[in-house]
């Protein structure tokens, strides 16, 4: 069934965030987005399960996970949410794709940084992989905190300070700013045995392409 939601822009915040911001949902800071960015209202959702207009949340195989393959959307209230469980100490991979299909990529080279409403019972790390270097770990990568299990609304910048590697997975031979211009998709990444659940990404100046 279509879902219909409603995302309003709030109160401007300072442009120059270095730092993640996290606050749980009712906190008046967490519901503030970026000044002077057009697009960062998503008014109408796909006809299709998505959220913010993303219809491709994804188990990629890879960790044992739950489900182990497919999509992690599931209806939630009047929407979507994506759920995922990471099981077992070892890497885990659940991924969105920026254009709603693979071959598709955005520029986000404009873009302030996104919005997410999450909750996760140990800390993880979301990836920007561009379109030419898709393949293997070695991503710009942020770290996103624990919620300790409960739903908080957090912005995380695309300044280049906040972005960064794991030795563990290897160092990207290309810049985070090149990254941005050709972004296929986010992929949240972990080690721990975790619980996620995803209800809003929301990126600053890009609304997604319906499918």
């Amino acid at each position: 069934m279509p879902a219909s939601r409603r995302t309003k822009a709030g109160i401007p915040v300072l442009a120059a965030i270095s730092v993640l911001l996290l606050a749980p949902l009712s906190a008046p800071a967490a519901q503030a987005a970026p000044a002077g960015h057009p697009g960062v209202s998503v008014r109408d959702e796909c006809s299709t399960p998505s959220i913010n207009r993303l219809q491709k949340w994804l188990a990629s195989g890879e960790g044992t996970t739950v489900p182990p393959t497919g999509s992690l959307l599931v209806p939630e209230g009047d929407g979507y949410a994506a759920k995922v469980v990471f099981q077992n100490n070892e890497w885990h991979v659940a991924v969105v794709w920026l254009g709603n299909q693979f071959d598709a990529q955005a520029d986000l080279s404009h873009s302030t940084g996104f919005w997410l409403t999450y909750s996760a019972d140990d800390d993880f790390y979301v990836q920007l992989r561009p379109a030419s270097h898709w393949s293997g770990g070695d991503k710009w990568l942020t770290r996103i905190p624990s919620t300790g299990g409960q739903l908080v609304r957090t912005f995380f910048p695309f300044d280049p300070a906040s972005w960064t590697w794991l030795p563990e997975l290897g160092q990207p031979q290309y810049s985070f700013a090149s990254a941005l211009t050709e972004a296929r998709g986010l992929v949240f990444v972990g080690k721990t045995p975790n619980n996620l659940d995803f209800r809003e990404l929301l990126i600053d100046g890009y609304q997604p392409p319906c499918l």
